[in-house]
């Protein structure tokens, strides 16, 4: 019962981390990647759809994306979609290709993006906090229903504890990276 507790606890903190992890990516660091574009929603007959489900985006360099779409009748939609998405970037049309050009960032928008970097980081923590305080209630039931002793309850609430500090210190190592990121030049 206290390893079930265990277990599900540390699954939960685990997607709390890659949760962290895919918002970090979407914050763009200066430097081009693919997965930049992945929220970046394209009209496909009528419908939005991803824009990695019309087309193929790749990093042609560290400074320039390079969209090309699976069907030549896309290449204005996509280029829209990238347009008007909120990522602020400009994109231009070379027949079927589309080029994303990544602009410098401004010594004021990375210290705004360590920002959200750290809040994004904050709400991660505060997820782990949370499930460790359910699976503490949880332990805390057991004992109330006599299904396992005190002591017990105090070595899984010890076990629960060590998994937060491991994952906390996930989090930080992946918002020191981030922010690392964010900064150099």
């Amino acid at each position: 019962m206290i390893e079930d507790i265990r277990n599900d606890a540390d699954a939960r903190m685990k997607k709390s981390v890659q949760a962290l992890d895919a918002e970090l990516l979407k914050l763009r660091t200066g430097r081009a990647h693919p997965s930049l574009l992945d929220h970046v929603m394209v009209e496909y007959y009528g419908a939005p759809v991803p824009i990695n489900q019309v087309a193929t985006v790749t990093a042609s360099d560290p400074r320039m994306l390079t969209v090309t779409p699976y069907e030549k009748n896309m290449v204005a939609a996509v280029e829209k979609a990238i347009m008007s998405s909120d990522l602020g970037l400009n994109p231009s049309s070379a027949g079927t290709v589309i080029r994303v050009p990544m602009p410098m960032l401004t010594e004021e928008r990375r210290r705004d993006l360590v920002k959200v970097v750290r809040h994004e980081g904050e709400l991660a923590k505060v997820a782990i906090r949370n499930v460790r305080r359910d699976a503490n209630n949880d332990l805390k039931a057991l004992v109330k229903e006599k299904e396992i002793s005190e002591d017990d309850q105090r070595r899984g609430e010890e076990d629960i504890q060590k998994l937060t500090d491991k994952y906390t210190a996930q989090v930080d190592a992946a918002l020191d990276t981030k922010e690392q990121d964010l900064m150099a030049v």
